[in-house]
């Protein structure tokens, strides 16, 4: 068993307090990504997890064991890092035992293992050359297969595709997924890349500020965002945020009256409204209007920037729409598909 389990996680460093009281779980073999910005906290968290730095209140538990005081060695886990942080002198063979030879593993096993983690990896034919005679995405499945070979109870990953290029990138995802699921261990999974949390979270967590703003599965988070923060920062474009007056069973925006439901408060109170840009279309009798600003032809897809006296929309039209900028157009928000959120603290306002 390999649960992870955190309560009350906290670390400064100087006047800076880095993470505020963090609570979480991981149940064993699930896949966590940590998602947030720069300076979030998620790399410290990880950090602490892995023993390279110690909290100044909390604890961290590994299979139910109290691992908060034990170092790195001692908590049976294996990191791949952002750089590769390969030995250039080493041929990838030698990369791969490295940490199993430190452990006075014996040699009928160190080469067994190295074997299999290379023929998991699709680097049999690469077990010779040094580093320097590798791609960027071959030097990081290196990474990935020392850590592999360790066979540990918890693998940690700190944004270890951010070196590769985009369509890489999706490739290593991708293997990297297939990996977990064959290995049947837990992992967690730092990342500032919504598309790399969606796509590989069992468990996403969403951290601001040295907090988690919400955890969950990804998903959920995207069709249920805890706050105005989660809801800006996942998607892509982001969430268009406007101004409107809320009354308990309407929105009311730019003259126009959007009944929604499954939302509490009671009187009218300024609110901000959240619509995502595949819930905004074009309707020709809507009173809402607005005047292209901007407009993206991807080929795929179409978005299109709108604005109008109350706020800006981004919209996802069809492909090759004929949408032309300073063209006047109704827009439609779909009621069942609005977010609303508290004008002062950003919290949703949803039941």
């Amino acid at each position: 068993m390999a649960e992870l389990s955190i309560e009350g996680l906290t670390k400064g460093f100087g006047d800076a307090s880095i993470l505020r009281g963090v609570d979480l779980r991981v149940p064993d073999l699930g896949f966590c990504v940590l998602l947030g910005p720069s300076g979030c906290g998620k790399s410290t968290l990880l950090r602490c997890i892995a023993g390279l730095e110690e909290p100044d209140q909390g604890s961290v538990r590994i299979g139910g064991v109290d691992v908060t005081r034990l170092s790195p060695r001692e908590r049976d886990i294996a990191m791949v890092f952002q750089s590769y942080a390969l030995y250039p002198h080493l041929s990838v063979r030698e990369n791969l035992a490295f940490g199993l030879s430190l452990r006075k593993t014996p040699r009928d096993e160190i080469a067994r293992r190295v074997a299999e983690a290379a023929e998991l990896l699709g680097l049999s034919p690469l077990l010779d050359r040094l580093p320097r005679q590798l791609s960027g995405g071959q030097r990081q499945r290196v990474a990935m297969g020392r850590a592999i070979v360790r066979r540990p109870r918890l693998f940690l990953f700190d944004e270890p595709l951010s070196n590769l290029d985009a369509a890489l990138r999706a490739e290593v995802r991708v293997e990297i997924r297939r990996l977990h699921d064959r290995l049947q261990a837990t992992s967690v999974y730092v990342t500032h890349d919504q598309i790399e949390a969606m796509t590989l979270a069992d468990v996403m967590v969403v951290l601001n500020r040295g907090r988690i703003e919400q955890a969950g599965a990804p998903l959920e988070i995207y069709d249920r965002p805890a706050t105005r923060f989660v809801a800006g920062f996942l998607g892509s474009p982001t969430m268009s945020f406007v101004k409107a007056t809320f009354d308990g069973g309407a929105v009311l925006l730019g003259g126009a009256r959007l009944p929604v439901s499954g939302f509490h408060g009671a009187g009218a109170r300024e609110i901000e409204l959240g619509a995502r840009a595949e819930d905004v279309s074009l309707r020709d009798d809507s009173p809402l209007r607005v005047r292209l600003e901007v407009v993206e032809a991807l080929g795929s897809e179409t978005f299109a920037h709108g604005a109008a006296p109350w706020g800006r929309l981004v919209m996802k039209l069809p492909p090759r729409a004929p949408a032309r900028v300073g063209d006047e157009v109704g827009v439609h928000l779909d009621p069942a598909r609005l977010h609303l959120f508290d004008a002062e603290g950003g919290a949703s306002l949803r039941a």
